[in-house]
């Protein structure tokens, strides 16, 4: 019954971008129709061809509660394939959903697909984007937060109002002209300015106000970096901000006048209109490159009337400034998260690890063209999806599992570099340690899908296993995305708990898109709809699955 009534439900897309629906015995459903347009924007004032959901750059958000049931109904109307992606979502036994190429055959133009996900036992902040192409520097990005349930006790009070805040670098070149730089073997280089909410305050008091505040009252805002390639420093003129959720982990609450947030990654804080009624300017500024752009966006005291000071609050330099902040950042043990017990009765600290995978990004040339890589192999996507080619059996027609060493890249590795899918075979519910080593003078960004992890360590060097004596084995915070400095490491800890084929990617653009990306399969050996939902009935399929008869099911 309950499945009859959700095609029911299903078929009522079409009269609403979004609606609320409860299904007895299930968890809400939530449902939006999208459409995916081309459109002219001019955020930094330059007219060029953007991509609009509903005619909306930036995207619209997706406001959720924990366990809720998200069904998105997308229309490509654009000329190419496309997919999006729900960042930080862990799509628990569902990878089918991840709205990656690793995963899901794109939507031909023209064509519309129906994601149905459920955001089970998250809380937190995060965005979606397209990760088709280099579709994400012309828009489809928006915020998705995933609210508390109401009988889980949240570790501060209830703000006035909780504002989505999306920061990133941009560039005023199309998209399309982006993708040509790329296949061409260059690089896109810098970008052209930073946008806030798709917006750079002008400074000229013609700028709206992008939030407003009531004098004495205190507002939340979650702040994403959906740039490309750009570690931002992120602040708000003459106000404190006190850090208190990170990527859906509730933190110790230290306050700060700026924070860093490098691609991908997200925070929420807490501010309090304690200041002069009139207006601030929030700012977002580019860390790590020779000439810093800023982005601005007016904030507005209610019954203010004075106009924002010109003096904008100087950006922190260098990178050690921003590792020392990193090693401030802790998990609140006591607050509890999604479900009611405390996040620190999760003693990570204490739990063997089985399996070390170091992984060292390179920059290199292949054919006279730039390619990013990890251990030696560059990643390139198949015409199947390697989820399906797994799923239907044909894995060995279609990629080569462990092509790549867990040892990172042997001391006397030659600039032979590989063009292949990149595939680990990992080993379901294994305790693993992941390391990252930059030997690069630029920063990092990488993230996991399906799964979070316990940022441990970050340091210079290069790792050993004695640096485990400096990992944070109490309270790091657990997080899907981590930075990894210039000549550094990163260390992460996690529990491969989540069975299905998920990507391992560099966030930046460019990198992930010319091959710095991985995907572990994890894959269930029972077989069993415990651990792995069945391929849904409405799954695309391309390549070489096409036309074949459907496997047989999973069942309990």
């Amino acid at each position: 019954m309950a499945g009859l009534m959700f095609n029911v439900l299903l078929q009522l897309l079409c009269l609403s971008g979004a609606a609320m629906w409860a299904v007895r015995g299930e968890d809400p459903y939530f449902f939006f129709t999208w459409n995916i347009t081309y459109g002219t924007i001019s955020p930094l004032g330059v007219p060029q061809k953007g991509i609009l959901i509903n005619g909306q750059f930036p995207g619209p958000n997706i406001n959720s509660t924990s366990n809720n049931n998200i069904v998105v109904n997308v229309f490509n109307n654009l000329d190419e394939p496309f997919l999006l992606h729900w960042s930080g979502i862990q799509h628990r036994k569902n990878s089918w959903q991840d709205g990656v190429l690793g995963t899901n055959c794109p939507i031909p133009p023209g064509t519309n697909f129906t994601y149905h996900f459920q955001v089970k036992d998250q809380i937190g902040s995060f965005f979606y984007y397209p990760s088709t192409a280099i579709h994400r520097a012309a828009g489809a990005f928006g915020g998705l937060r995933v609210n508390s349930r109401l009988l889980i006790p949240v570790p501060y009070a209830d703000p006035e109002d909780d504002y989505t805040v999306l920061v990133g670098d941009w560039y005023t070149k199309t998209h399309t002209a982006l993708k040509q730089t790329l296949d061409s073997g260059l690089s896109i280089a810098r970008p052209a300015g930073v946008l806030i909410n798709g917006k750079s305050a002008k400074g000229d008091g013609t700028d709206e106000p992008l939030f407003t505040m009531k004098p004495g009252k205190t507002y939340k805002y979650r702040v994403c970096n959906v740039g490309l390639k750009t570690s931002l420093n992120f602040r708000l003129q003459g106000h404190t901000m006190k850090l208190v959720e990170m990527e859906g982990s509730h933190t110790v609450q230290n306050d700060y006048q700026s924070l860093d947030i490098h691609v991908g990654q997200c925070f929420s804080v807490l501010v309090t209109a304690n200041q002069e009624a009139k207006d601030y300017y929030m700012v977002a500024s580019t860390r790590f490159t020779k000439n810093v752009l800023v982005g601005k966006g007016i904030v507005r005291y209610t019954n203010g009337k004075a106009p924002a000071s010109p003096d904008i609050p100087e950006a922190p330099v260098g990178w050690a400034w921003s590792l020392n902040q990193f090693r401030t950042f802790r998990w609140n043990l006591t607050a509890s998260a999604a479900r009611p017990n405390p996040q620190g009765s999760y003693h990570y600290g204490s739990i063997n690890i089985t399996r070390t995978i170091k992984l060292v990004n390179s920059a290199t040339q292949v054919d006279g063209k730039l390619r990013y890589a990890i251990n030696g192999v560059s990643h390139v996507d198949p015409e199947t999806p390697l989820k399906l080619a797994e799923y239907f059996g044909i894995a060995d027609k279609v990629f080569k599992y462990d092509t790549i060493s867990d040892e990172g890249l042997p001391k006397d590795a030659t600039t032979v570099t590989t063009v292949a899918p990149n595939v680990v075979n990992a080993t379901f519910r294994n305790f693993i340690e992941i390391i990252f080593e930059n030997h690069e003078k630029s920063i990092q960004s990488w993230n996991l899908d399906g799964h979070s992890f316990f940022a441990v360590a970050i340091e210079p060097g290069r790792w050993s296993p004695q640096k485990r004596s400096n990992y944070n084995l109490l309270d790091a915070v657990s997080r899907h995305t981590i930075q990894v400095f210039p000549k550094s490491w990163a260390a992460i800890l996690l529990t491969l708990d989540n069975a299905g084929m998920w990507n391992l990617r560099s966030e930046l653009t460019e990198n992930r898109y010319l091959g710095q990306q991985l995907y572990l399969s994890v894959l269930s050996p029972a077989r069993s709809l415990r651990d792995e939902y069945n391929i849904p009935d409405n799954t695309l399929l391309c390549g070489s699955v096409e036309g074949m008869p459907l496997p047989k099911p999973y069942t309990i």
